[in-house]
């Protein structure tokens, strides 16, 4: 059996606080690891700090920038080989034609309103965590589309377990192999492309 996590923040950016003021939820952002140090985490959100309409795709840092002091929930899925290589292969397709993908926040405004807005290939946070597990087999959510979950609906899924909550810092420097401190693991971050998010 393996592994994957799904992770939930708030980062205290403007848009989540205005997403945060109709939800009145703690945690406004998803995205899904695929290891418990939260080195690979992936998710869809905007690629540069100050232009919500520049976003799509993104692999995330989450050791640094606003996710440093940012309040999280983060929670275990326990799945097959089978489906944690469906949820790796489908990862790997779309950061392969990333430039494909597009941040539909057209239909994240519908969410407010309970409208469904599918669009081809274009997703927001929790829509692309909730797309990515079904597709693999995990049930989040049966009563609503997948384009209307949003983050608080996936923590109510069954199939996860809450593991942590708190500060995302204080995550970190609970890990004796990853401190928040050490910010030089060369393989972590010479992975990433210059696009790396800042989230939505």
């Amino acid at each position: 059996m393996r592994k994957v996590y799904v992770l939930l923040t708030d980062t205290g950016t403007v848009l989540t606080k205005i997403i945060k003021l109709y939800t009145k939820k703690p945690h406004n952002h998803a995205s899904i690891a695929l290891d418990d140090q939260l080195w690979d985490v992936y998710s869809f959100g905007r690629k540069k700090p100050r232009n919500p309409f520049l976003a799509g795709f993104v692999r995330e840092n989450i050791r640094g920038g606003i996710f440093r002091n940012a309040d999280c929930a983060i929670y275990c899925c326990t799945i097959s080989e089978k489906q944690y290589d469906a949820i790796c292969q489908k990862i790997e397709e779309i950061e392969k034609n990333k430039g494909d993908y597009r941040y539909n926040l057209l239909g994240l405004f519908a969410v407010m309103f309970n409208l469904e807005l599918v669009r081809k290939n274009a997703f927001f946070c929790s829509h692309f965590v909730a797309a990515l597990l079904e597709e693999s087999g995990v049930k989040i959510n049966k009563q609503k589309p997948l384009s209307l979950v949003t983050p608080d609906d996936i923590k109510e899924s069954n199939s996860l377990e809450l593991i942590y909550e708190g500060k995302l810092s204080a995550y970190f420097a609970a890990s004796s192999e990853h401190n928040i401190n050490d910010l030089s693991h060369q393989k972590y971050y010479g992975e990433f492309s210059n696009d790396r998010v800042e989230v939505i």
